[in-house]
C-alpha cells in the first residue's frame, strides 16, 4: 500500500470497478480448496502446482498475456458447482468492499465453462447468488457480463450467444452486457461484427477489450465496427492523438488495469501507463483489477500504484471517481446516490 497522506481518501474514495473477470479472482488458496472438494488433479509436471506458495511465485513470472492464460485456464477447472462460482465471486466482492467498491460490474467467461460440461445454469447461479449477497450484505451494486473468447471461432461464440440460456438470462435482464476478452493480437475486433450486432439488438451494453496488446487500429475498428460503448485497456490510444481526441470527445470511457499492464509486459512500469497523457487529453478512464488474484492486486492496490507513479491532486481522483460512475452501467438514481458519496467524502477530507 501507499504511503502517502491521502492514502486514506484513496481507501475511502467511492469506487465503481468494470474490469474484473471473475475467474480472474481465483486465488491460490481458493482455488486448492476447491480442487480438493471437487477432486480434480491438478498438473503433475508443473512444479507450480505443489502448493499454493508456489503457484503464487509463478504468478510473478508471467512472460506475455498468452503465458497468464495458460493458468488461468487450468484454475478454472476447479469451478464445477454452482456453490464454487458462488464462493470465488464472494471471495472477490469481500475484498472489493473492503476496498471501498460501491458498484462492480463483473466480466465471466460461459464458453470457458460449457466446454468442460458445466452448465450455464449452474455458472449464472452461483454469481447472481454472490451478487445478491454482495448487495444485500456488502451494499455494493452490480451487473454481470457475459465475455466471448476471442481466440475460439467466430461460430462458436455465435453458437453461445444463440444458446436458449444464455438467451433467456438476456431477455430477463440478468445480464447486462456483453465484452470480448483473451488472446488479442491475432485476433481483431472486426471478427465479431455479427456477434455484436446481434447483441445490440437484444438491447445489450457493449464493450470489449482493444489495445492492450493490440494496436490501437484495434480501439477504433472496437468502435465502428462493434459500435461498443466502453474500451477495455485501451491504452495504445495513447500513441494516436486523432483517435484519442475522439475518444475523449465522444467521452468513451477506458477500463484501465494499471498494474495488469505491467504485470503482463504490456509496460515496463506502472509510469509508462498513459494516465497523465489520458487526464491531460479530457479522456475519461476507470481503474480497475483485472484479474486481480493472478495480478498481485486488488482495486486499491491500482489505486495505490498509480498515485505513487502519478502523485495525483485531490481533484485528479474525484475526475476519476465520477468518471468512472458515469461511465457505469447501472440506473441514474444509483450513479446519483454515489456521486453524493464523493462529494460528501471531498468536502470532509477538506475540513480536515
Amino acid at each position: 500500500m501507499c504511503k502517502s497522506p491521502i492514502h486514506d481518501f484513496l481507501k475511502l474514495l467511492p469506487k465503481c470497478e468494470h474490469h474484473i473477470h471473475l475467474e480472474g479472482a481465483l486465488t491460490p488458496p481458493v482455488l486448492f480448496q476447491l480442487a480438493q472438494r471437487n477432486n480434480i488433479t491438478l498438473p503433475q509436471d508443473d512444479d507450480a502446482f505443489q502448493s499454493s506458495e508456489f503457484l503464487l511465485q509463478r504468478y510473478q513470472r508471467f512472460t506475455s498475456l498468452d503465458d497468464f492464460l495458460h493458468y488461468y485456464y487450468i484454475g478454472m477447472s476447479v469451478l464445477i458447482h454452482a456453490s464454487d462460482f458462488e464462493a470465488l465471486a464472494w471471495d472477490y466482492f469481500e475484498h472489493a468492499s473492503a476496498d471501498g467498491v460501491h458498484h462492480a460490474e463483473v466480466f465471466f467467461d460461459p464458453q470457458a465453462h460449457t466446454s468442460r460440461g458445466v452448465d450455464y445454469r449452474t455458472v449464472l447461479e452461483g454469481f447472481q447468488a454472490a451478487c445478491k449477497r454482495a448487495t444485500q450484505e456488502l451494499g455494493i451494486t452490480t451487473e454481470l457480463i457475459t465475455c466471448y473468447l476471442r481466440h475460439l471461432p467466430v461460430p462458436d461464440c455465435l453458437e453461445t450467444f444463440h444458446h436458449e440460456a444464455v438467451q433467456e438470462s438476456y431477455k430477463s435482464g440478468e445480464i447486462r452486457g456483453i465484452g470480448l476478452d483473451s488472446s488479442e493480437l491475432d485476433f481483431p475486433p472486426h471478427l465479431f461484427e455479427e456477434l455484436y450486432t446481434k447483441a445490440k439488438g437484444t438491447g445489450l451494453r457493449l464493450t470489449s477489450h482493444a489495445g492492450e496488446e493490440g494496436p490501437s487500429h484495434y480501439i477504433s475498428s472496437a468502435l465502428d465496427d462493434l459500435q461498443v460503448e466502453r474500451i477495455d485497456h485501451g491504452i495504445k490510444l495513447a500513441g494516436d492523438e486523432a483517435l484519442m481526441k475522439r475518444v475523449a470527445t465522444q467521452a468513451t470511457m477506458l477500463t484501465v488495469c494499471p498494474m495488469s499492464n505491467v504485470v503482463l509486459r504490456c509496460v515496463k512500469e506502472i509510469k509508462d501507463v498513459p494516465i497523465r497523457a489520458f487526464l491531460d487529453a479530457g479522456v475519461k478512464f476507470s481503474i480497475n483489477s483485472d484479474d486481480p488474484a493472478y495480478f498481485g492486486g486488488y482495486i486499491l492496490d491500482n489505486y495505490c500504484a498509480v498515485h505513487e507513479a502519478f502523485d495525483l491532486s485531490i481533484d485528479e481522483w474525484t475526475t476519476i471517481a465520477r468518471a468512472g460512475i458515469e461511465g457505469s452501467w447501472c440506473g441514474q438514481t444509483r450513479k446519483d446516490e454515489m456521486h453524493d458519496a464523493v462529494t460528501k467524502l471531498v468536502v470532509e477530507w477538506e475540513k480536515r
